[in-house]
C-alpha cells in the first residue's frame, strides 16, 4: 500500500507538470494574460469567466486531493490510484479533472477576452476526449473490471449530473 505522503507529493508534482502547463503556462504564452475587449462585446463575460476560472481551480484541486488521499495514487498514468475513486465530484462526472482544466482555460478566455484561448480550450478538450477513449477508459476497464463498468454506466463522461442508481 502506497503512503499518503508519496501520493500527495506525486500528485503535486503532476499538478504543476500537466495542468499547470496546459491551463496556466500555455494560456499565458497565448495571451500574456493581457485583457482585450470582452468577447462579443459582453462585459458580463468577464464575470462569467472569473467564476468559471475559480470553479475550475477549486474542482481541479479537489480532484487531485481525492486521488492522493482516497485513491492513494496520482492522476499520472505512471503512478495510478490503488482504488477506483468514485466519491466527491466523481459521483457527478467521470472526468472532473479534464472538465476543470478546460473550464480554467475557457474562464481565462472569457475573463481576458481572448478568442485564441477559446480555440485552444476546444483543442485541449478534443485531445482529452481522444485520450480518454483510446487509453484511459480501456485501462480503467482492465484494471477495475466490473466496478468500473458499473461506475461508467451510472456516471456521465463529460457533463455533470446526478448519478443514475
Amino acid at each position: 500500500m502506497r503512503s499518503r505522503f508519496v501520493s500527495v507529493v506525486g500528485s503535486l508534482a503532476f499538478l504543476v507538470a500537466a495542468p499547470g502547463v496546459v491551463a496556466g503556462y500555455v494560456p499565458y504564452l497565448i495571451s500574456r494574460w493581457r485583457p482585450q475587449p470582452p468577447l462579443l462585446g459582453l462585459a458580463a463575460g468577464r464575470v462569467a469567466g472569473g467564476a468559471l476560472l475559480l470553479a475550475g481551480v477549486a474542482s481541479l484541486l479537489h480532484s487531485f486531493a481525492r486521488f492522493a488521499l482516497e485513491g492513494r495514487g496520482t492522476p499520472a498514468p505512471v503512478v495510478p490510484t490503488e482504488t477506483l475513486v468514485v466519491s466527491g465530484q466523481y459521483r457527478w462526472v467521470r472526468n472532473p479533472m479534464y472538465v476543470a482544466v478546460v473550464s480554467i482555460v475557457m474562464g481565462q478566455a472569457l475573463l481576458l477576452g481572448r478568442l485564441p484561448l477559446v480555440w485552444y480550450g476546444l483543442g485541449v478538450w478534443a485531445l482529452f476526449h481522444a485520450f480518454v477513449l483510446a487509453y484511459e477508459e480501456p485501462t480503467l476497464a482492465r484494471t477495475y473490471g466490473e466496478s468500473y463498468a458499473r461506475y461508467r454506466a451510472s456516471v456521465n463522461r463529460w457533463l455533470p449530473r446526478p448519478p443514475r442508481s
